[in-house]
């Protein structure tokens, strides 16, 4: 689980929008800047846009946590806006 320490500059909103639901696999490239965490192990990786998701030997888990797939957890503003 990500951790803040400063609740005035995180903004928590209903999970709406087309990039909170999917699943991406790895080596797949990044649509969004942010945190995303793995749905088999719940490890998380800090991913920028247009950059590929770390590949398949970059993070393993016991097949017993299924497949490696990456979900945004928090959207960064990289943007500086």
């Amino acid at each position: 689980m990500a951790w803040f320490i400063d609740e005035k500059n995180v903004i928590k909103i209903p999970a709406t929008g087309d990039y909170w639901a999917p699943v991406h696999s790895p080596g797949e490239n990044v649509a969004i800047s942010g945190i995303y965490i793995c749905t088999g192990c719940k490890a998380e990786v800090t991913c920028n846009k247009s950059d590929p998701f770390p590949p398949q030997n970059h993070h393993q888990h016991p097949t017993s946590l299924g497949k490696i797939g990456w979900k945004l957890l928090v959207q960064t503003n990289t943007s500086g806006a």
